[in-house]
């Protein structure tokens, strides 16, 4: 099992920034998985990797696929207290799920 986290690389956000925006989703995808899929992923090591996307319509359309393929899923949007307006849409996260499942939906994007 794995998460995906897909972060917007076109908000040059800076390393602070990235790090909580990313804590965000995955803890708000973690929230949105069944009880199963939480205990699994986190009895497997909670395996994540970090990936851009172009743009928000990008992570949109990711958020998309996600749900129709059932996987758990969060976008974040910031609160705009620091480095944001408010409501910017940053990142994704996808799963906890099977790997293969998460890669249907993250599969093409490249590492951040």
């Amino acid at each position: 099992m794995k998460q995906a986290i897909v972060a917007r690389a076109d908000l040059g956000m800076g390393e602070g920034k990235l790090a909580a925006q990313v804590a965000h989703a995955s803890l708000s995808a973690y929230e949105d998985a069944g009880s199963r899929a939480r205990k699994r992923w986190k009895g497997e090591g909670q395996k994540k990797v970090v990936l851009q996307a172009s743009c928000e319509d990008a992570v949109f359309a990711l958020a998309e696929k996600a749900n129709a393929e059932g996987l758990p899923n969060a976008v974040v949007r910031d609160a705009g207290h620091t480095q944001l307006d408010p409501g910017t849409v940053t990142a994704l996260a996808v799963g906890p799920a099977d790997d293969d499942l998460v890669d249907r939906v993250t599969g093409d994007l490249s590492l951040y």
